[in-house]
């Protein structure tokens, strides 16, 4: 063999440079970077036995992560979040506006800011129940709250008796292709028409 494929010997640089030496490997199936590495080589090889650099890790924190943590550790229940959803804000990403809005006027101390923001999130979250509440009231009321299977049921007694409306006056006989397009007076070709 031209050279040892084990990783622990040499580089993949000089083991691919014995196959092209030896003709095990074409030299139209070079690998793209061979030539990158052969005119640029790094300062150090990249070997398997090189002791890895003593470079100390920085800690990365943003502003907000230590208000996050914060937050988190004061809030026992965590809310669910459907990953779907883009448009509303979870109760987090609430809190932090809410606290970088309160920061940014700059007229209170941090303990302050948070206990206010947290204040603030909770009558934000208890007005939307409220409207919440207001709104499925009023829906109730004039009657609109059903259920799934309900709505459907409905729909298709509507869709029904239009249907035979407009069949008794325009053929009298459904045709083979209507029967495929229409079930239970829904119209298929135009619920899927996008």
């Amino acid at each position: 063999m031209a050279q040892s494929r084990l990783e622990k010997i040499g580089t993949i640089f000089t083991r691919v440079s014995g196959l092209l030496r030896s003709g095990a490997m074409k030299p139209e199936d070079k690998p793209l970077w061979y030539e990158v590495y052969a005119a640029f080589p790094p300062k150090l090889e990249p070997r398997f036995d090189r002791p890895a650099p003593q470079i100390p890790i920085r800690n990365i924190f943003y502003e907000e992560d230590q208000v996050r943590a914060k937050f988190h550790k004061s809030q026992k229940q965590t809310e669910m979040v459907s990953l779907f959803d883009r448009q509303r804000k979870t109760q987090t990403q609430q809190f932090i506006q809410i606290y970088q809005g309160l920061k940014s006027q700059g007229a209170l101390d941090e303990e302050k800011i948070f206990e206010t923001s947290l204040d603030l999130l909770q009558e934000q979250r208890a007005q939307m129940k409220l409207d919440a509440q207001q709104i499925s009231t009023t829906d109730s009321d004039e009657g609109s709250t059903q259920s799934l299977s309900e709505a459907f049921s409905e729909a298709k007694d509507s869709s029904d008796s239009k249907a035979t409306a407009t069949s008794a006056t325009t053929s009298p006989s459904p045709t083979k292709g209507d029967s495929k397009s229409k079930i239970g007076g829904i119209n298929i070709e135009n619920l899927f028409k996008d």
